[in-house]
């Protein structure tokens, strides 16, 4: 059974299929009917795969049968794993197999991986031959929330976090939550980062039933049943979280505006992780600790009320998430750092702040010294 949301745009309007958990062991996967909703998209035959090689091996095979099964003409092209190969030597590895396969303006480039393997491929997709289509296959929580829905592509440049990319929108979004149970914990702590992050900026039900969970950071609390009904809790994070990003997407697709509120806890995250070589904290890590000071400056700002602030860093905690600063880190460098953030202008750093659970602003307006001092207090 599958749950579908429609993400609605002017010109590229696609559906996030959302497999839901399956009751037995031996049940079709998801995953499984990839060909077959290839097939439904009228694509042309020839289909480029890109994974990683950890991903790849978990389901890769089983991917690329359902292709098969399906007639599609494939061939696929396997990166290494990790955010520090998402850089233009992985690009041009992906056109380089694009080129020795003849796939053509007709052909498909398949992302079956996390956010990075999503992103790489996308920017792959937009920019061979001037733009062919894509398919993402999330494998990561994070990914699935957040990455694969929207279509941001891109790489990272040495100085900072995907300053080079294109806006490219997928086919389709296809999510099969039972690829989770081989996923790290520590990946999904991430991707529960940018489950939180809806919460605080779009969606104060869905915050508000993750409060009520015992824990966030094990899978098996995830696959429980939700609310004492047939869904589990990942099948309600998963549509809840989609939702809102098809939401928001929907009514701003190439960040003109409201679509800046996606990034609440990214502008000091991006930092952190350029700072740190992309090689200390991952992704959702980093979100968690820019959130932890976005709420903090608007806090300090008397725009958000203690116990609000008390809430997400409860609910951080309870993901096993860090709410404190990577040891080493200085201060002045995370503050010229966010001047390389995509989210300047003329010169002035937003910040996405909080103002209740559920609602944020957007503002050029916070004081250096207010930064400062809320870093200081997180080191």
């Amino acid at each position: 059974m599958y749950n579908a949301i429609k993400v609605n745009l002017p010109l590229s309007s696609y559906e996030i299929a959302i497999a839901r958990v399956a009751g037995a062991t031996n049940a079709p996967s998801g995953l499984d009917k990839l060909g077959d909703y290839m097939n439904n998209l009228q694509l042309g035959k020839k289909v480029l795969l890109v994974s990683n090689s950890t991903v790849f091996e978990h389901y890769g095979e089983r991917a690329l049968s359902s292709l098969n099964a399906a007639g599609f003409d494939v061939c696929h092209c396997i990166l290494p794993d990790g955010e520090k190969y998402k850089n233009l030597d992985s690009i041009q590895k992906i056109y380089d197999t694009a080129l020795q396969n003849r796939v053509e303006r007709s052909s498909t480039m398949v992302a079956l991986g996390g956010g990075v393997i999503g992103d790489m491929t996308g920017f792959a997709a937009a920019t061979w031959l001037r733009g062919i289509k894509f398919v993402q296959v999330p494998t990561s929580l994070l990914a699935m929330v957040d990455a694969s829905v929207g279509g941001k592509t891109g790489v990272n440049h040495p100085q900072g976090k995907n300053l080079i990319g294109a806006f490219h929108q997928p086919q389709l979004v296809l999510i099969d939550p039972e690829v989770l149970k081989t996923l790290p914990e520590r990946e999904l702590r991430a991707g529960i980062a940018e489950v939180i992050k809806y919460g605080v900026i779009w969606d104060a039900d869905l915050f508000a039933e993750m409060e009520k969970c015992e824990n966030l950071d094990q899978m098996k609390y995830l696959m429980a049943p939700f609310s004492g009904g047939e869904k589990s809790l990942i099948d309600y994070i998963l549509m809840r979280s989609c939702q809102a990003k098809a939401d928001v997407v929907g009514k701003d697709e190439k960040e003109a505006g409201l679509r800046a509120i996606l990034n609440y806890g990214h502008t000091v995250a991006h930092a952190v992780e350029s700072l740190t070589g992309y090689s200390v904290v991952n992704h959702g890590e980093a979100v968690a600790i820019g959130m932890v000071a976005a709420g903090e400056i608007a806090a300090k700002l008397g725009m958000w009320k203690a116990e609000e602030v008390q809430r997400q860093n409860a609910l951080i905690e309870k993901a096993g998430l860090p709410t404190k600063l990577p040891a080493g880190l200085d201060i002045e460098e995370i503050i010229q750092s966010l001047q390389l953030d995509k989210k300047v202008k003329a010169g002035k750093v937003r910040f996405i702040l909080p103002t209740r659970i559920g609602e944020v602003i957007i503002t050029d307006e916070v004081p250096s010294e207010v930064i400062r001092e809320v870093l200081q207090e997180m080191s």
